[in-house]
């Protein structure tokens, strides 16, 4: 199973964002003393006691809302109940229970979902007195603290972490393949043919699939978990409904999978937004397979491949070791040539290099990379080792690690590729240095 979800909700005003960011350790919600300022939700994992979840902020939730824009927020609010493990309603200890508060109450007890009550703005015990008004909601246990001083907050994260499902990342073995891309560009068409039967919705109107959807397909007794996700979009083009969380849940796909399917439009070649999904897929250590989907309605293929091509390695250049695929789904060509690219990026994802041929490798690599002075001294690197594996991580001890360029991290690389392939997946290499007897 995927991370818990923690969902914050409350009225405009009452704290939620400070408390998101304290629960976060970070400052990315907006605070101010305005009602509504929290437009859009904001997620970011989290972390206590060893246990990790992620955390949503909504937008301020107005019952009846004075404006379309405030609607819109309201909407995001309950979407976002949907995704949940655990609802944390925020009510304003100074302010005192009101009507928007008990129709969010009504509300989210209708929902079923786990709920902690809490009564924000409670810096100090003889404040406490406040909270007895609260009572009066129904419930045995409410939780005061105050969101930005601190108190009460870990009694409260106590409680909390108590309650959150157990997470113990995926326990699927089996490939897991996000189908990612912007809206639009036929991923549910792909998933459909691969299935071999109509699984998702197919619309031509962009963001249908508004819900990230797994399916088992089976290739020659090879099983595989497929992921649709919700279309990503550029950044000024989602608006305050349904499609922002949408986003969440294809950026929690990609989180999720061993190996990217990035789906692009041959039609419309590669444009920006195509850009930013490779990048979040390279920033998470992903697999990848670029995938010309509409094939079909090329006219000159063999010319617009070698157009695509280039403009792929100009445009996308940081995943160059990703390979590249034209299908067309509608039409079902060359669909199942997917499935033996993923196999052999599997193996290359799960490869290990003997440290003695790791090396081998790094002396003939060294004697042909010139190095910079750093300080006027000389800069040696003594030998690498290889960390980890799902991508495949290096470790490269030398005496001074910040006085390499980018130049040289690119000839590291270029010659790890050329000597052990690692075809699909990213390579993370790192500078230490080692420790001075």
């Amino acid at each position: 199973m995927a991370k818990p979800v923690v969902v914050i909700v409350g009225r405009p005003n009452v704290g939620k964002s400070t408390l998101f960011n304290r629960m976060t350790k970070t400052y990315a919600a907006i605070v101010e003393d305005i009602p509504g300022v929290t437009r859009d939700r904001n997620y970011l994992d989290a972390e206590w006691e060893g246990k990790a979840f992620t955390v949503v902020d909504t937008g301020g939730f107005y019952p009846e809302p004075p404006e379309d824009i405030f609607l819109q927020i309201k909407e995001q609010a309950i979407f976002a109940l949907e995704e949940a493990d655990i609802i944390l309603h925020i009510l304003d200890g100074k302010d005192g229970l009101t009507p928007s508060d008990m129709e969010l109450i009504n509300l989210l007890r209708a929902s079923g979902k786990k709920v902690l009550w809490v009564v924000n703005k409670i810096d100090a015990p003889t404040r406490e007195e406040r909270v007895h008004d609260f009572y009066s909601i129904g419930t045995d246990e409410l939780w005061p603290l105050s969101a930005a001083t601190g108190y009460g907050y870990d009694d409260f994260m106590d409680k909390l972490i108590s309650l959150l499902p157990t997470y113990n990342g995926e326990k699927i073995h089996y490939p897991k393949i996000a189908v990612v891309g912007r809206s639009n560009v036929g991923k549910s068409t792909l998933i459909n043919t691969l299935l071999g039967k109509k699984r998702l919705i197919v619309s031509p109107i962009p963001g249908t699939t508004r819900d990230s959807i797994d399916s088992i397909c089976t290739f020659y007794g090879r099983k595989y978990l497929l992921i649709d996700t919700a279309g990503i979009r550029r950044k000024g083009r989602v608006g305050y409904s349904l499609e922002r969380f949408s986003m969440v849940r294809a950026l929690k796909s990609i989180e999720r999978c061993d190996i990217a399917l990035i789906v692009l439009s041959a039609d419309e070649g590669i444009v920006e937004q195509d850009q930013r999904i490779a990048g979040i897929v390279e920033s998470y250590g992903k697999g990848a397979v670029f995938l010309l989907n509409k094939w079909d309605l090329i006219e000159n293929p063999e010319e617009m491949y070698k157009n695509l091509g280039k403009e792929l390695g100009r445009k996308i250049w940081f995943m160059h070791y990703a390979p590249l695929l034209t299908v067309s789904a509608l039409e079902k060509k060359r669909i199942t040539k997917v499935f033996p690219i993923i196999d052999e990026i599997m193996k290359e994802r799960r490869k290990r290099i003997a440290t003695g041929e790791l090396n081998r490798f790094f002396r003939e690599a060294m004697q042909n990379m010139p190095l910079p002075k750093y300080k006027g001294k000389e800069i040696k690197l003594y030998y690498v080792t290889q960390v980890n594996i799902e991508p495949p991580v290096f470790v490269v001890f030398m005496n001074y690690p910040s006085a390499l360029k980018n130049a040289q991290i690119r000839y590291i690389e270029k010659g790890l590729r050329e000597r052990f392939l690692f075809k699909g997946t990213p390579v993370k290499i790192y500078f230490r240095a080692r420790e001075r007897k």
